[in-house]
């Protein structure tokens, strides 16, 4: 399969169930549950999977040249996805975990703005 880029990425995860586009932080974000699950990334020619810390801990050690974290995501459930990667079936079944996962939590209380 050939690489997969952000456009793909959120065509495949706006399939799922009540997947929808938003926002995030002022960027685009495909959201279920009211809760960002997949977003583009700070760094340039990655996105980012909003997913467990074990499975970031599994996709880091299994496949390090996919899934990566900068500094700035270390300690939070989110993982950068490499454009690039040859391995975009793995990357589709993780957009579906990543959608499963948030799609389980609490739906986020709203926040008062000042």
């Amino acid at each position: 399969m050939m690489p997969i880029d952000w456009n793909e990425a959120v065509a495949h995860a706006l399939s799922l169930p009540g997947a929808e586009m938003s926002t995030s932080y002022g960027k685009p974000a495909v959201k279920v549950n009211g809760r960002a699950f997949l977003t583009p990334g700070h760094e340039a020619d990655s996105f980012c999977l909003q997913i467990d810390k074990d499975s970031i801990e599994m996709l880091l050690a299994l496949d390090p040249e996919t899934y990566w974290q900068s500094a700035h995501y270390v300690g939070w459930p989110a993982v950068l996805v490499r454009e690039a990667t040859p391995h975009a079936d793995h990357v589709l079944g993780m957009i579906g975990r990543a959608h499963a996962w948030n799609a389980l939590r609490p739906a986020p209380r709203n926040r008062k703005k000042a």
